[in-house]
């Protein structure tokens, strides 16, 4: 758990910087798209119950939202 550092014990160990925009990066893409599902969901809810569209009308809406905001957010 503790490890030698060289240096002051306040600057702590040297940082990753690669690993840590990698992992930035990721967070930023994994929320990006589960947000685009999140809304592409609510929408496709809304069509399947507050509309006469029905469940299989509201799926196909799901997927192509889900296609057409990939696209769009790439």
């Amino acid at each position: 758990m503790a490890e030698l550092h060289n240096g002051p014990v306040e600057l702590g160990a040297p940082m990753d910087y690669p690993e840590h925009e990698k992992t930035y990066n990721l967070f930023v893409h994994a929320a990006k798209y589960g947000t685009m599902f999140c809304v592409a969901l609510l929408v496709a809810m809304a069509a399947g119950f507050f509309t006469s569209a029905g469940f299989f009308s509201a799926l196909v809406l799901l997927i192509v939202l889900n296609v057409v905001g990939y696209f769009l957010l790439r």
